[in-house]
């Protein structure tokens, strides 16, 4: 043996899978130089469009005069629905149900009704406030509070999950539990804004930068908007300044209204919505009104769940029918339980449409399963933490009968146990349950809570077709690689990731991989970068693409030096065929010179799902994420006003394509799922007005929000079960619930005011005002015999 001879094993790539790499526009953002479609350049002779939006809730639009809005300094033209030359709608569902512009009727407060196209854009967003706007009034539906699920106008067709047999388990179960919980919305508060600029080209051409997670689905609605074929349109998005889940569906109607006024009037147009108007006119997070009803034994094991989650989804369908699904198949997140059924209820209001939102209904179901376990604790006396792991889904490995889904899907890759144990023990759980309890008994006002809870999030599109995707690699004469997939950027590293996985397979530095803009001219019928799929599906194109550029690569040296495939090796930057090594590049060359193609368009779909809607029954999901987090809080009993103390996490992201990467989308993660369940309140008047619709009535989390201490670490040892790219595990949802942790925290410190025998149900967001609410309502309930919900 060679003493000498090189360590090829560890021998790396600069910027492989597995290794931690910044973000690749990390420095532009920090230094303002990220070029976003606002800071384009613009065409000569670009126009800028304003809104008119409605003043009602409901209403019939009895006269539309816009005279004086026409006559307005630098106005070019004012559209309205009858300057749509295709068809007036851009409903993601296909129902016809959500106009690019409201025509004759208007469903809810801030609906577009027209668009001012000006010379400036002060002098569209002026002008637009110029129109004399009659309506006829009509009732406005705004809450779902009192609504019955069953009778209520719903949006859609919802769905029925259903195992076993709920209604006799629950009748014969030892202990029993009914109860209601209110779960608020959430806006996206993405840094930049809907926007879109639209460049008329010749015929019926029209290219189209625009702040869009689903570049074909935009390209298809603009298509559609204008009566031409898709073929026609190209849309374009090097980057976002954010989107979770907000410009999924909600960038469509800026650029099919931009598009329209560049195609009628020949010029280039942009239209960009500020935060009042993005924030009045988008959808949001759904909130919920969700009933429960719990059957269990002395021990804390639940036997049956009877949910209904109704979802306030506004005027149009949208995506509230899917986003009612994941939240029943995240009903049960980490728990079995033997007979369940479970409805939700997509409920018709005069409000703007809800939409995807980071985690797409997964985590308000996760809440929805949390209530349960907090209710059974407390009805029988026990730690939340012991409930949760009495419950949990058989573990992995492990062969039993407690792994099937609501949906009836097989948990076979269950690692919760692990991580729960492994955190309860890093973050000293039983220690400082000890030490608060001791805090709490001395503390007449002040009163600290903790709580630890579990994630489990189901990984794949519900809609079959959108489990697929297409990249598209070209590797220059000079060893250069051009990367191009149909994912999005939106600040959580994803083009990284997948230039990480092309310059592994073809074992060349990172830097010599150039990430570049997505673009529906590239590749084709991309599904949006949602669903935390973004990595999962392009990386495996990129790589099938990168693969049979390899391929074709390795049988051109073979053929060429006359040795067997087996002896042609891809080392760092470099080919070892038989004895000799040559440089990747030149290696490259030479198959240029033979004619060899060095292009490649990548494809994968995922396998082994399936999702019958009908029967409620398929395999949804490829795989499950899972992670833990435990949060203490103080909260002043007489304010309600708390403080997050100290939060653990551990995450479960499989093998790491970058867990620098990863580990920032989790403390983002967590903190905008604190943030959704704490600070973040939607509300609405009785008119159906938006009242916190700026940042100066909504509150997002600061940084003065974050815990005083934060501790956060992937798992060193996990691996997806399936063969996912680089077996790793998706990161962009899951993290978002473990902020759960926080809200059940709150809650155990508003029960240490009547001793812990009296479930607080805290509704959420859990704002001091209502934190302050819970702890006054369980001093009254404390002083009676027993809480009326139980028995």
């Amino acid at each position: 043996m060679n003493r000498h001879a090189p360590n090829l094993k560890a021998e790396r790539i600069a910027g492989g899978v597995h290794s931690d790499v910044r973000h690749d526009s990390a420095h532009k953002h920090v230094a303002g130089e990220a070029v976003y479609i606002d800071d384009m350049p613009e065409p000569a002779g670009t126009l800028y469009a304003g809104l008119g939006l409605s003043t009602v809730a409901h209403g019939v639009v009895t006269s539309l005069d816009l005279t004086a809005v026409r006559a307005a300094s630098g106005v070019v033209a004012v559209l309205t629905a009858r300057d749509v030359p295709g068809v007036n709608d851009i409903s993601p569902s296909g129902m016809n149900d959500d106009p690019v512009l409201a025509d004759g009727k208007v469903e809810f407060h801030g609906q577009p009704l027209f668009c001012v196209i000006a010379r400036t854009r002060d002098q569209a967003r002026r002008a637009a406030r110029l129109a004399k706007v009659e309506y006829g009034e009509l009732p406005a539906l705004v809450d779902i509070w009192d609504l019955d699920p069953e009778t209520a106008r719903q949006v859609t067709t919802p769905l029925t999950l259903k195992r076993g047999d709920a209604a006799s388990a629950l009748d014969a179960a030892p202990r029993r539990v009914t109860g209601r919980m209110r779960l608020g919305g959430q806006d996206h508060f993405y840094l930049e804004g809907q926007v879109s600029l639209a460049v008329p080209g010749e015929d019926d051409e029209v290219t189209v930068y625009c702040s869009t997670q689903g570049p074909s689905e935009t390209q298809h609605m603009i298509a559609h908007a204008l009566g031409i074929a898709s073929h026609a349109v190209t849309v374009e998005v090097r980057r976002m300044g954010g989107g979770f889940g907000g410009k999924e569906t909600q960038a469509n109607q800026c650029a099919a209204i931009a598009a329209i006024a560049a195609k009628k009037l020949g010029r280039a147009v942009k239209l960009r919505l500020d935060r009042d108007e993005d924030m009045t006119a988008t959808g949001k997070r759904h909130d919920f009104a969700i009933d429960y009803d719990i059957g269990f034994d002395e021990e804390g094991r639940i036997l049956a769940v009877d949910y209904t989650f109704a979802l306030r989804a506004g005027f149009s369908a949208d995506l509230s029918g899917p986003v009612g699904d994941r939240a029943l198949f995240h009903c049960d997140n980490a728990y079995f339980f033997p007979h369940v059924l479970a409805k939700s209820a997509p409920l018709y209001t005069n409000t703007v449409s809800n939409t995807a939102f980071r985690g797409f209904g997964g985590p308000q179901g996760m809440v929805g399963a949390e209530r349960v376990i907090d209710e059974v604790a407390f009805a029988v006396g026990k730690d939340p933490l012991d409930i949760r792991k009495l419950n949990f889904y058989d573990e992995m490995g492990v062969e039993g009968t407690r792994n099937l889904t609501p949906y009836h899907q097989k948990v076979e890759d269950c690692i919760i146990q692990r991580i729960v144990a492994e955190l309860e023990t890093s973050a000293d759980y039983a220690g400082r349950r000890r030490e608060i309890a001791a805090f709490n008994a001395n503390s007449r006002f002040v009163k600290r809570g903790l709580a630890l809870t579990p994630v489990k999030f189901g990984i794949s599109f519900t809609k079959t077709e959108s489990n697929q995707a297409g990249a598209l690699v070209h590797v220059y004469t000079d060893g250069s690689v051009h990367m191009n997939h149909g994912g999005t950027e939106m600040g959580q590293g994803l083009h990284l990731k997948v230039a990480q996985v092309v310059a592994e397979e073809f074992q060349i530095d990172l830097s010599r991989v150039r990430i570049t803009a997505t673009t529906t001219a590239k590749v084709p019928n991309t599904s949006p970068t949602a669903a935390s799929s973004g990595a999962d599906l392009n990386g495996m194109a990129a790589q099938d693409a990168a693969r049979q550029i390899r391929k074709r690569l390795t049988d051109f040296a073979a053929e060429h030096y006359e040795v067997p495939r087996e002896q042609v090796v891809f080392l760092p930057n470099r080919v070892r065929v038989g004895n000799q090594e040559i440089a990747f590049n030149e290696l490259v060359r030479q198959a240029y010179m033979a004619r060899v193609q060095l292009s490649a368009a990548g494809f994968y779909k995922t396998p082994k799902i399936h999702w019958d809607r009908s029967k409620g029954r398929g395999h949804a999901f490829y795989y499950y994420a899972y992670g833990a987090a435990c949060a203490e809080v103080s909260v002043d009993t007489l304010t309600g006003e708390y403080v997050v103390e100290r939060v653990d996490i551990l995450h479960d992201v499989g093998r790491s394509l970058n867990p620098a990467i990863d580990l920032g989308q989790v403390e983002g993660g967590f903190i905008q799922g604190m943030g959704w369940l704490t600070t973040e309140e939607l509300v609405f008047d009785d008119k159906g007005r938006l009242r916190t619709h700026a940042p100066s009535t909504y509150k997002i989390p600061l940084a003065s929000d974050r815990p005083k201490i934060f501790n956060v670490a992937l798992t060193d040892w996990s691996s997806a079960y399936e063969p996912t790219i680089h077996r790793s595990k998706a990161v962009g949802e899951p993290p978002l619930p473990l902020g759960l942790a926080v809200l059940h925290a709150l809650s155990d410190a508003v029960a240490s005011v009547a001793g812990h025998v009296v479930c607080p149900r805290l509704d959420a967001p859990a704002t001091p005002e209502r934190v302050l609410m819970a702890i006054e309502r369980l001093k009254a309930e404390a002083a009676t015999p027993a809480s009326p919900s139980a028995r």
